[in-house]
């Protein structure tokens, strides 16, 4: 019924259903690719199955979709989701940034949203446990999922990632950098607003106005991890470093690319302080890196953040959306090395304690395999 009547005393309020069409409709399109890859990965798995080969235990993450048909091959398997993030239109990422608002409606945003969560919701309809990397993560989820999710970190390698008072490296081949120096680093996988890139390069003027002896260095790509692409033919990268590169040294800004691992643990380890910025949203591993390694850190105050720092115990944190708390934060800690040693070991102890691999995350996670397994299916 296209109309609205009246019938036996009822308001009837009637709706018009486009006409059929064989294009993927617009929200199904995210949903679509998902089926394509659980479809394929199900035959793979029928192929296994054929063979003779049947799981006691199934562990994946579900986000591309792969889940969806697996208990349909092997439906006594004990299915194990990692859980890593529920979309929502509060609270987190969407709608956290006003300098880029959804180019949506409210209605059609709310619905791609639950799109997006809907192979999640089939996927966690099927398993017996969940696992999420931290407790704000595990909170995205809404209860009738979270109360079966357990909290394990991936877990880091705090041997490895360990303060060295000695260590030195080149810059550019030519420069040779130790302790001694003041060195400002800021890491992403790439240089996007969810990492808060555009607040880090509008604070650089004043932090580099405040402190010229010092450099900064940038650790990420120029392609895009999450929310929205740039405009057309450009990257996020150049856009906010135009804003500012007429105000600054430029010979003082060193954007590094991604590096080679071993390069960037020497980088952590010579940083003087270090600079965290996320919106609401998955907590970045190089947090906990830098962490680790007894960086001095300033971070935004958001969320996933508080999970794991604490203001003026292992860190200073920040209003995301004030430049200019970021430069008086730095610089304090730049002024004041005493408070940045206090801060920089607390973060590592916490590190250890909590997030190391072999000793806390790894035990963990196999327990929590082998009681998957004891789940009756």
């Amino acid at each position: 019924m296209g109309v609205d009547a009246v019938w036996q005393g009822v308001q009837v309020f009637g709706y018009q259903v486009k006409t059929k069409t064989t294009a993927t409709h617009a929200l199904l399109t995210d949903l679509q690719a998902k089926v394509l890859r659980a479809e394929a990965l199900a035959k793979r798995a029928l192929a296994l199955k054929q063979n003779g080969y049947t799981p006691d235990v199934i562990v994946a993450h579900p986000g591309w979709g792969e889940t969806l048909f697996v208990k349909q091959v092997w439906p006594t398997a004990r299915l194990g989701l990692y859980a890593e993030f529920f979309y929502s239109q509060d609270g987190a990422d969407v709608g956290f940034d006003p300098e880029f608002p959804s180019a949506q409606d409210p209605l059609s945003n709310a619905c791609r949203l639950r799109m997006k969560n809907a192979n999640q919701l089939l996927a966690l309809d099927e398993a017996q446990r969940c696992v999420s990397p931290t407790k704000w993560q595990k909170s995205t989820y809404p209860e009738k999922w979270a109360q079966h999710i357990d909290v394990i970190h991936d877990g880091i390698d705090t041997e490895l990632l360990r303060p060295n008072p000695v260590v030195a490296m080149q810059l550019n081949g030519q420069q040779n950098l130790t302790r001694e120096d003041e060195i400002i680093t800021f890491v992403n996988r790439n240089l996007e607003p969810y990492r808060g890139y555009h607040q880090f390069m509008r604070a650089l003027p004043e932090l580099l106005r405040q402190r010229p002896k010092a450099r900064v260095m940038i650790v990420g790509g120029q392609d895009v991890s999450y929310g929205a692409l740039p405009p057309k033919g450009k990257t996020w990268r150049e856009i906010f470093w135009n804003e500012v590169k007429d105000q600054v040294d430029t010979s003082r800004v060193h954007f590094l690319g991604h590096m080679p691992y071993p390069d960037f643990v020497k980088l952590l380890q010579l940083s003087s302080v270090h600079v965290y910025l996320t919106y609401p949203f998955v907590l970045s591993w190089s947090l906990l890196e830098a962490m680790s390694v007894q960086c001095a850190i300033v971070a935004s105050n958001t969320a996933p953040v508080m999970d794991v720092l604490e203001h003026e115990h292992s860190a200073l944190l920040i209003d995301f959306f004030k430049p200019s708390e970021l430069v008086q934060s730095v610089c304090r800690l730049l002024e004041d090395k005493v408070l940045a040693s206090h801060l920089g070991a607390a973060a590592r102890a916490h590190a250890v304690s909590s997030f190391d691999l072999r000793n806390i995350c790894l035990p963990q996670q196999m327990q929590w395999v082998q009681s998957l397994a004891s789940i009756n299916s």
